[in-house]
């Protein structure tokens, strides 16, 4: 174990994160006293409640008494009065990244898998697999996952399955012996300063891979290829549109943009693959959760029908219902490119009319990102936008969502501005009709607005 004897009791500041949530579990399955802070209550602190660890709302002081060590996240600033009490009182401080890295470290087989976009769905694939191949994995996502009960697994071999988050050069920290990278693009830039700061960053990251070990990179993605000479252990690569190692080739999709296709490995047929989930997208995650697998000697049969399993994670395309024929679906999307590929999925769904409804998130990514952000709604019907999500930032006044409004206004015509979650629920209730999809899309408490949504529907 990474940590001295004289450790009884750790403090996670940031607790309800769905990382951080997870490491609580881990270590309290280790047989520490664990407990934590957050800013507000949520359905994870109440899980995390359940199994008997105390959560303190807010943060305060106080809360980090008794506690041997701290272990608090990227958002967390120095001026948090618990990180203050801590240094005063000399209780030791751990950052997450730097205490997943050290628990990763004590697994033979640590899998990260890395990407501006995809890691949740890509992981949770991986997952199911090598669950499903009694591999008895040690699992850490960042979504929610039904098959292994939420956010975490804790399994008794070397296993270790986890995403990689390139934030702050977090996976830095981490102890990969097979990497994945689907995808490299610009975003993060509040600690990024371009996208050449992301490419070396990966490519630290690429030199985490020991030579035994293995990399597997999306081909389809110039930037991500642009890492391979860097790498130290074998490498495979896989895509669509460019000769790779794993290849997906008779595309097809059903009714509902669900896709079966044809994996082929170095020319050789790999058999017929279909999911459960849309886009095109998804089976570029597919191809990467099958290199690794494949790698390890999980057979065809078993990726085969995993895949077939999985039904996606919470708020990646997650179908909330439907009311009076109108299907209401929340989705994590926060990025550009992924809302891009999120409506291009949804547009392949039988619908009449495609309703988004945009949360940014972060000034920083609105204002650096923005003439991107003004193109991606193209292939929505009705978009509206409120306010942006200041997650760890402080409006400075230099953007607002009434700014985006107006500049994609001018390239769809179709967008309009509204602050409040119930004023857009009684809109939507009083505008859509019968047909209509209608999807909450966002990285912030956007997520709240779905449920109300179908209750004004039903009212």
């Amino acid at each position: 174990m990474f940590l001295p004897n004289n450790i009884k009791t750790i403090h996670f500041i940031g607790i309800g994160g769905i990382s951080m949530s997870g490491l609580a579990e881990i270590m309290l399955n280790r047989g520490f006293s664990v407990q934590g802070s957050d800013i507000q209550e949520s359905s994870i602190i109440r899980k995390l409640k359940s199994h008997g660890i105390k959560v303190n709302i807010p943060q305060k002081a106080e809360n980090v008494h008794g506690a041997d060590l701290i272990v608090y996240t990227s958002a967390v600033k120095d001026d948090n009065p618990e990180i203050m009490e801590a240094k005063k009182l000399g209780i030791p401080l751990m950052g997450r990244a730097t205490f997943l890295g050290k628990i990763m470290k004590e697994y033979s087989y640590g899998i990260a898998i890395a990407g501006c976009h995809g890691k949740t769905t890509s992981t949770s694939m991986v997952s199911i697999i090598f669950k499903n191949s009694n591999l008895d994995p040690t699992i850490l996502l960042g979504g929610e996952l039904d098959a292994i009960g939420g956010n975490v697994k804790i399994g008794k071999s070397p296993y270790f399955i986890t995403e990689a988050c390139e934030y702050m050069g977090n996976f830095l920290e981490f102890h990969p012996f097979y990497g994945i990278i689907l995808n490299i693009d610009e975003d993060h830039l509040d600690y990024f300063k371009n996208i050449q700061h992301i490419k070396d960053t990966f490519i630290k990251f690429v030199q985490l891979i020991p030579k035994e070990g293995c990399l597997a990179v999306c081909a389809d993605n110039k930037n991500a290829m642009e890492t391979l000479p860097y790498a130290k252990c074998s490498v495979v690569t896989f895509g669509i549109d460019n000769e790779a190692d794993y290849m997906a080739k008779d595309i097809e999709f059903d009714n509902f943009g669900r896709p079966s296709f044809r994996i082929v490995k170095n020319g050789h047929d790999m058999g017929i693959y279909s999911l459960r989930i849309p886009g095109l997208h998804n089976v570029l995650n597919a191809l990467s959760a099958f290199a690794v697998s494949d790698f390890f000697g999980i057979s065809k049969d078993v990726i085969r029908e995993s895949l077939m399993e999985f039904k996606g994670t919470h708020r990646r395309f997650d179908i909330l219902g439907t009311v009076n024929g109108i299907t209401v679906i929340d989705d994590y999307a926060h990025h550009p490119t992924e809302i891009e590929v999120t409506l291009s999925a949804a547009k392949k769904f039988p619908h009449n009319k495609l309703w988004c409804i945009f949360q940014p998130h972060t000034y920083t990514r609105t204002k650096s990102l923005f003439k991107e952000f003004t193109c991606c709604f193209k292939e929505a019907d009705h978009v509206i936008i409120t306010d942006i999500y200041a997650a760890r930032e402080k409006d400075k006044g230099e953007i607002h969502s009434r700014d985006l409004v107006e500049a994609a206004n001018k390239v769809s015509g179709n967008v309009m501005y509204m602050k409040n979650f119930d004023d857009i629920a009684n809109y939507v209730a009083a505008n859509a009709k019968p047909g209509d999809m209608v999807m909450t899309v966002g990285a912030g408490n956007i997520t709240e607005l779905g449920p109300i949504i179908l209750e004004r529907l039903r009212g």
